[in-house]
């Protein structure tokens, strides 16, 4: 699709995306200095950001699918954290696309296609990280207030099957993306965008409106709100019963992937605030999301590299200076793997002192 005036076309139809579709225009621009036009800046950081990410994902992940597949016991938190990794180095692969757009000043080269598969994949890992996230917050809510339900039902075919549901659920809800996203000549160069409207026709400019805000709030809504309420609930539920029950232990391994989640939702809070005021344009100005859009994008993606890097650091043996880096993961990994066992024991031997005492009674 080529447009002779592309800049009028998204304003009228109202079209916005998940990856940068601004395109630089010096002319345009009321800096005389690109080194200190905030729009370069902006995309001078979100490069710097996504290559960091693609690096330390591709590795960090890639070690954590080999760890788990090779050296770990295949157990339902193995399979969680197997289908995390994978859901963030399917998208670190693709990385490098996002990157070189990017950093030849949002000009597209890479087709239609893969434009769609581009952003599909920035959701995919949203909606399957998200989901998976919740999954395992509500596991571990199962295993601590209904412990022998739990031992009695949770197995790892339940686990296989909860992933391929997420999975699917997570394909499905990142579809909008291969049915909108689109590319568009805009002056010397060809940008990848969101076509809401599927037409050049102005008067489809509501319903192009209609579908925008309908996406970025279903994002907003089954994305981040209904998983942070789930997570929230589960978590405070888990706290309430160690206290109560006095396994104040019990909760150390619990860090790890009670960071995990902070850390998502730090990330990807950012992105979900500007997908928000995009459906309202006329609140900010179109330069504001010029800036904050390439940059809030940014910090989303990083999410994807960020949980080898935890498991690196929150190990028992990180401040063991001659330990490596892959005993780090080994040993972090192993702690979030065997933490069911650890709440049932404690449970166990809760139950069994219970019996004991209404036995003498």
């Amino acid at each position: 699709m080529e447009l002779s005036n592309l800049s009028n076309y998204l304003d009228d139809v109202d079209n916005y995306s998940d990856y940068p579709d601004y395109t630089y225009e010096e002319t345009s621009s009321v800096w005389t200095d690109p080194s200190h036009d905030p729009k370069d800046i902006a995309r001078i950081l979100s490069v710097v950001i996504y290559s960091v990410s693609c690096v330390l994902g591709i590795l960090g992940n890639g070690l954590v699918i080999a760890i788990i597949t090779l050296k770990m016991k295949k157990s339902v938190n193995a399979i969680w954290f197997l289908n995390l990794a994978v859901a963030d180095f399917l998208f670190n692969i693709f990385l490098p696309i996002n990157i070189s757009y990017t950093a030849m000043r949002y000009n597209w080269i890479f087709g239609t296609v893969m434009c769609k598969l581009n952003s599909f994949l920035l959701i995919l890992n949203m909606y399957t990280s998200v989901l998976l996230l919740t999954t395992i917050s509500f596991d571990r809510y199962v295993s601590v207030v209904f412990p022998v339900w739990s031992q009695n039902h949770r197995s790892t075919n339940l686990a296989y099957l909860v992933c391929l549901i997420i999975w699917t659920v997570g394909i499905i809800m990142s579809c909008p993306s291969l049915v909108f996203r689109d590319t568009a000549q805009a002056h010397n160069s060809v940008i990848c965008f969101s076509n809401f409207s599927l037409s050049r026709n102005k008067s489809y400019q509501a319903l192009a409106l209609m579908r925008h805000r309908t996406v970025n709030i279903t994002r907003f809504l089954a994305g981040y709100i209904l998983p942070i309420t789930i997570i929230t609930f589960c978590y405070i539920a888990i706290v309430f019963n160690l206290r109560r029950n006095r396994l104040a232990k019990s909760k150390k391994p619990f860090k790890i992937i009670v960071t995990i989640i902070v850390t998502f939702f730090l990330c990807w809070s950012p992105y979900h605030l500007m997908n928000l005021l995009e459906t309202k344009p006329d609140m900010i100005p179109r330069s504001v999301f010029e800036i904050s859009i390439p940059i809030t994008t940014a910090l989303a993606a990083s999410n994807s590299c960020m949980n080898p890097v935890l498991y690196v650091f929150m190990g028992q043996d990180f401040k063991k200076f001659k330990v490596t880096i892959l005993s780090r993961l080994v040993n972090a990994l192993s702690e979030e793997m065997g933490h069911s066992s650890i709440v049932h024991r404690s449970f166990s031997k809760m139950s069994s002192m219970t019996e004991k005492e209404t036995t003498v009674l």
